[in-house]
């Protein structure tokens, strides 16, 4: 009941960014592509093909439209994962799982142009090379997330360090 109510309160287009009928595309356009790379990643975790019948083991705690939402709030609002793991009764990590999942899905698609139907960009050089078309000025806003510190041995340990602040932070453009 409550994940019900939390896809409700997501899904309203201040909160996710976009219309509901244009959420349905976006199900119905990504929800096969998630649901293959899932398999694909099961097929290559387990070394082969599946052991017990479809259906079986344990269940997600989220669904495809769940992480969807949960997703575009986190991008659109910048909440953490922690405030969106409240809010659907489930743990920080199970976020972070649907955020890490979703999101080059939602990259790979691109941006649309508002009234421009065929255009997409997919990249930064294709949005500079628009704006320069286009004769539209970019603003372009940079920031520092604090993150957690990446495992001893992982690669990108060092990456993450902020010479200003002295933690591991990522750091974000936006245009």
């Amino acid at each position: 009941m409550t994940q019900v109510w939390a896809r409700a309160a997501c899904s309203h287009p201040a909160l996710s960014g976009v219309s509901r009928t244009h959420l349905g595309d976006l199900i119905e356009e990504l929800g096969p592509k998630w649901e293959t790379r899932r398999e694909s990643a099961l097929l290559e975790r387990r070394g082969g093909r599946r052991r017990r019948a479809a259906g079986a083991g344990r269940k997600g705690k989220l669904v495809f439209v769940d992480r969807l939402l949960v997703t575009l709030v986190h991008l659109r609002l910048g909440l953490p994962h922690a405030a969106l793991a409240k809010l659907y009764r489930v743990d920080r990590s199970t976020v972070s799982a649907a955020v890490r999942q979703v999101r080059p899905l939602l990259a790979a698609r691109g941006f649309a142009v508002p009234d421009r139907p065929g255009i997409r960009l997919r990249i930064l050089e294709d949005v500079f090379a628009y704006a320069d078309a286009e004769g539209v000025e970019l603003r372009i806003d940079g920031t520092e997330v604090q993150v957690r510190r990446p495992k001893a041995g992982r690669p990108g340990r060092k990456a993450f360090v902020s010479g200003k602040k002295k933690q591991n932070t990522i750091k974000t453009t936006t245009a």
